[in-house]
């Protein structure tokens, strides 16, 4: 298993799946079984306890990527507001995102395992597909794009690298050319298209909300 410190708050495993099974674990078993899957996570947080010194107190904010080879997990390590209604995660030195405590690490896990079993089970159907990356300067332009744009036409995710934000957005051939058009239109007011791949953005910047990311920051941050 690989373990990478991404920074004070975050750090990364690879861990192909001939080491799952090293470890006594199955590949399939890790998917459906929450407990499993579990005791595989709280295992590998152990070691980079150990070999890190990455502190396992407080809440803790979880993306896992199924690869080809392997497992890829980003961990944040986030903190609780003051009065207990919030998740604080810092996304960079004078950043951070305020997420609402809905979620505990048990039900965060089954829900990423369980998603990405899915990924993994179904047969790829979606290869008629057109995407776009898309930068901001601030994370005020995102949410203010989430308060005026009806976002159930696409795919998205949201991603921090160099500063800057990057809303990864997927059209599927249910939509047609036109409709595609007036939604980039929209989408390009408040940020601008960049050649830069989603490849790279996953690979060297850090995820902040993995699925359906303008309607969660506009569940998160309601229009006043």
């Amino acid at each position: 298993m690989e373990i990478e410190r991404v920074n004070e708050y975050t750090i990364k495993f690879f861990i192909t799946y001939g080491d799952i099974e090293t470890r006594g674990f199955d590949k399939e078993e890790i998917w459906q079984n929450r407990e499993r899957g579990e005791e595989l996570f709280w295992e590998m947080m152990d070691e980079a306890h150990q070999q890190e010194q990455f502190s396992l107190e407080g809440p803790l904010w979880i993306q896992v990527q199924a690869l080809d080879k392997g497992l890829e997990i980003l961990v944040t390590r986030a903190s609780l507001s003051q009065d207990g209604s919030k998740l604080e995660l810092p996304i960079s030195n004078d950043k951070q995102i305020d997420l609402p405590v809905d979620d505990n690490i048990e039900k965060m896990l089954d829900h990423q395992f369980n998603s990405d079993a899915e990924d993994a089970t179904e047969e790829d159907d979606d290869e008629d597909f057109l995407s776009f990356m898309i930068r901001f300067n601030d994370i005020e332009d995102v949410i203010s794009l989430s308060h005026n744009i009806d976002s159930e036409s696409f795919e998205d995710t949201l991603h921090h690298y160099e500063n800057k934000y990057y809303l990864y957005v997927t059209f599927y051939d249910t939509f047609s050319e036109s409709e595609q058009d007036d939604v980039l239109s929209r989408l390009l007011e408040y940020g601008d298209e960049t050649d830069l791949t989603v490849h790279r953005i996953e690979e060297y910047g850090k995820v902040i909300l993995s699925e359906n990311a303008l309607e969660q920051l506009n569940e998160y941050f309601p229009k006043k």
